[in-house]
């Protein structure tokens, strides 16, 4: 008499067990597929300090006030008059405190809206700005390079802190972008090698997000010995480029280079320029250069 309504209790419980499983009745339910593990994530770089056995062997602390010191900086004009590579508008004026003086214990050098129109080597350049260069007083073959230093900012400004080869032409005598940023990428900074087997465009790097590399300084760092070249910032690696063992087109550095510091104004990597934002200036707190 009572098994009708044990049969009625029970049913409901044995279908909402069927429909959870993805039953219809009958055979039991094909296990779920086993969840695949998570890739695991890249090893991190490893990070980039200055070796225990390395020396300082060149410095500028920026600690005298005016011009910055002729027997380490040269002013590289050469190429007002023709006007610069990619593209850039630029005019680079020498010993003139307007665009490159030392003061407050720093080196700034000052993009400005100015046509130097009275200057025998103006090339029409709407702008001005400095670049200095350790060529004919300084160069290095290796080393641990640290540089602090501060962007500019503001859209149109393309600051460097870089190295070309003392001997040969670009690209065959390599160069080693230590630091590059653009304004209209104020919170981006990258480094880049150009050699005979890739440059310009086909340089090889890489970069990283910095929030602060306007607001705040940062050590721009690279390490170069004869096996590779790391490139990173506050002691963190972003790019390492590796000598292959194929050759100087693509490893030419086994030789002297000599440093840069500059602020282009546009230009192909630049790009457009906003007039309101002028003047703009790199400041830098020292370079240093360590070797064994």
């Amino acid at each position: 008499m009572n098994t009708p309504t044990r049969l009625l209790l029970l049913c409901p419980a044995l279908l909402i067990s069927l429909n959870a499983c993805g039953g219809s009745g009958g055979g039991a339910a094909a296990p779920s597929p086993p969840t695949a593990p998570a890739p695991a994530p890249p090893p991190a770089a490893p990070p980039l300090t200055l070796p225990t056995d390395y020396r300082l062997v060149w410095a500028d602390e920026f600690d005298q006030p005016g011009l910055p010191d002729a027997s380490r900086w040269v002013y590289d004009v050469g190429m007002n008059k023709a006007g610069w590579h990619n593209n850039e508008k630029q005019y680079y004026s020498a010993a003139r405190r307007e665009n490159s003086e030392v003061r407050d214990g720093k080196l700034v050098i000052t993009a400005r809206l100015e046509s130097l129109n009275s200057l025998p080597d103006w090339g029409g350049q709407p702008y001005s700005s400095a670049r200095l260069i350790t060529a004919g007083k300084a160069e290095w073959t290796y080393g641990f390079f640290e540089i602090r230093a501060k962007m500019p900012c503001g859209k149109g400004t393309w600051p460097a802190i870089w190295m070309l080869g003392s001997r040969g032409n670009w690209p065959a005598g390599g160069e080693l972008d230590i630091l590059e940023h653009v304004g209209s990428r104020p919170e981006h900074v990258f480094s880049t090698v150009h050699t005979s087997s890739g440059s310009g465009g086909q340089g090889k790097g890489d970069g990283r997000q910095l929030a602060t590399a306007c607001s705040q300084f940062h050590n721009y760092q690279m390490h170069w010995t004869a096996q590779e070249v790391r490139f990173g910032i506050d002691g963190q690696t972003h790019f390492v480029y590796r000598n292959a063992g194929t050759g100087t087109a693509q490893w030419p550095f086994d030789a002297p280079q000599f440093m840069i510091l500059n602020i282009a104004v546009g230009g192909d990597l630049g790009g457009p320029v906003d007039d309101a934002i002028f003047p703009r200036a790199m400041e830098i707190e020292y370079v240093r250069v360590y070797q064994k």
